[in-house]
């Protein structure tokens, strides 16, 4: 599946922005004809100005389709991402109508160019040229409520958090306020994203390090997992949803000091719930916030500050033992589809 780069999504242009630019490259194209017959000059002219700016109208609407990204294409996780930030059937609805467009434009400009071939008179050509102008111009208007929307969307998916399906993914979670983002901020080769988030208000932090050359991705679920099931909305759950589909392992953070906000018996009642949510996946748990006083201890857990940098160390070579992207099985066998020279000769030996 495809990686979808969201900030290189093209700006979309509203009708009036797409009429101008291909009246104008039409303007130039017409000074392109010289004929010293007048009826056939005037002829190449208008049918090359019908043609280049439907050329223009055409092209500029493709490309919108071709370069936003296609949600066949997409993981499950940057699909759901598509749907609970703008809707996917409006997504689909929309740029669907903006292909439409493109083939009406080309089929109005192929009738007027038909037409033009019949035309006896001068200034016909001229009142044809105008009408493939207006009818251009009235298909423009009517994508106007699906270009405003993709102006809209595009200003929501630009600023979502593009993951890397081939480097390894760890998804922090836990309780507000028990330390998630100063974790992947304290992990973090150089400074982490922050992105906007759609499934709340709050915002998502992306963070990575390096280990042996290879880079581990880190994302925050923020407000995701706050409340219970038959609390959440439907966006809430699609957020779930598409984190059951991204991650190879996840981080549970715990605050036994409470001074987050959440009980601790709350914390570990949602601990069993996101068990049960990511059932499919390794769950390390982390007792952060270690440097603050607490008379309780989470067995099993590593022990961090981000602040005071305890346990960051051990917590990364736990995350990158279990992960285990560079475990080598069979030192021996080599890569599918490669060939041993001896095994080979050995081979045409027998034959």
């Amino acid at each position: 599946m495809a990686t979808a780069e969201w900030r290189r999504i093209p700006t979309v242009l509203l009708p009036q922005e797409i009429i101008d630019k291909s009246f104008r490259r039409a303007s130039k194209m017409s000074g392109l004809v010289d004929d010293p017959d007048k009826y056939h000059r005037v002829r190449k002219q208008m049918n090359r100005m019908v043609q280049s700016s439907s050329d223009t109208i055409v092209t500029t609407l493709l490309d919108w389709v071709d370069r936003w990204p296609s949600l066949n294409s997409l993981s499950e996780f940057d699909q759901a991402l598509i749907d609970a930030s703008v809707g996917a059937d409006e997504y689909r609805k929309n740029l669907g109508a903006i292909q439409w467009g493109a083939e009406q434009i080309r089929k109005i400009s192929g009738r007027i160019q038909s037409e033009m071939l019949r035309i006896r008179k001068i200034e016909d050509f001229h009142s044809s040229r105008r009408a493939a102008y207006g009818r251009f111009a009235s298909v423009l208007e009517q994508l106007n409520p699906e270009l405003e929307w993709l102006n809209r969307a595009r200003d929501v998916l630009r600023e979502l958090p593009s993951i890397d399906a081939g480097d390894p993914c760890i998804v922090v979670a836990g309780s507000p306020n028990v330390g998630k983002s100063a974790l992947i901020t304290a992990l973090s080769t150089g400074e982490p994203e922050v992105a906007a988030y759609p499934f709340t208000t709050k915002r998502l932090h992306l963070g990575h390090f390096i280990h042996r050359r290879r880079k581990y991705q880190m994302v925050d679920t923020p407000g995701l997992l706050d409340r219970p099931n038959d609390e959440r909305n439907q966006i809430e759950m699609q957020a779930i949803a598409a984190l059951e589909n991204v991650g190879d392992i996840v981080l549970f953070l715990i605050d036994p000091s409470e001074s987050g906000g959440t009980p601790l018996q709350e914390q570990m009642s949602l601990l069993r719930e996101v068990e049960d949510l990511i059932s499919a996946r390794k769950i390390i748990l982390v007792h952060s916030k270690s440097d603050l006083d607490s008379e309780e201890s989470i067995p099993g857990a590593v022990m961090v500050s981000s602040t005071k940098s305890i346990g960051l160390e051990e917590l990364r070579e736990k995350v990158v033992h279990e992960i285990a992207a560079d475990a080598i099985v069979d030192p021996l066998q080599l890569p599918e589809g490669w060939h041993r020279e001896d095994t080979e000769i050995k081979e045409q030996s027998l034959d």
